[in-house]
């Protein structure tokens, strides 16, 4: 029986990272050792970034509730718990959807929140 060589698997491999590297300065885009090493670094920070970014946009979307509830007289803490008394239940990307660009129908949620906290 013949020999099978791995020229082939291993072009592929490292064609397929040189591909990823595409872009990177000098040789992390040129030799594969040191491209391997970048891509993998590349990807476990988006990975991570991908993560921080759902963060983020918490974080966005708390502080335009607060924003907005304030305005209404109301801090977003007691705002949230006067929802939850009410059995409101919207999550907070679309509160903030509706604090930017619904003041009237967030206004009448901060009512809602109010009358069930006193």
């Amino acid at each position: 029986m013949a020999r099978i060589k791995g020229g082939m698997n291993a072009r592929r491999k490292h064609n397929k990272v040189l591909k990823l590297a595409k872009g990177y300065r000098g040789a992390r885009s040129k030799q594969y050792r040191v491209a391997k090493q970048s891509v993998m670094r590349a990807l476990t920070s988006s990975y991570a970034g991908r993560k921080e970014r759902k963060r983020q946009f918490r974080k966005l979307w708390i502080a335009r509730i607060n924003a907005a509830s304030r305005m209404n007289g109301l801090s977003y803490s007691k705002f949230m718990y006067g929802l939850k008394q009410a059995d409101v239940d919207i999550n907070r990307k679309m509160l903030a959807e509706m604090a930017v660009n619904d003041a009237e129908g967030f206004a009448t949620l901060a009512n809602l929140a109010k009358s069930k906290l006193a």
